[in-house]
């Protein structure tokens, strides 16, 4: 039987959809007996919409932002 230390270990694979049926199975079953390990992919599952959902970051606009930063610390020093 897979335990919680193997299903984390299995986890990222799981919500890509790259396990093979034996490791399927046997993370259903795990699923099915551990309330801590649902609660954990549930959590990961929401973790992963929310990034999904966060917009994509323009580098230069970044480096122009961390440069003002930079700048107005020195002014205030």
């Amino acid at each position: 039987m897979l335990s919680c230390k193997g299903l984390v270990g299995l986890s990222s694979d799981l919500l890509d959809g790259e396990l093979s049926l034996k490791q399927r199975l046997a993370v259903r079953a795990h699923l099915a007996m551990c309330v801590r390990c649902r609660r954990f992919i549930r959590q990961l599952r929401v973790s992963q919409r929310v990034i999904r959902q966060l917009p994509d970051a323009d580098v230069p606009e970044l480096e122009a932002l961390l440069r003002a930063m930079q700048t107005q610390r020195q002014r205030d020093d």
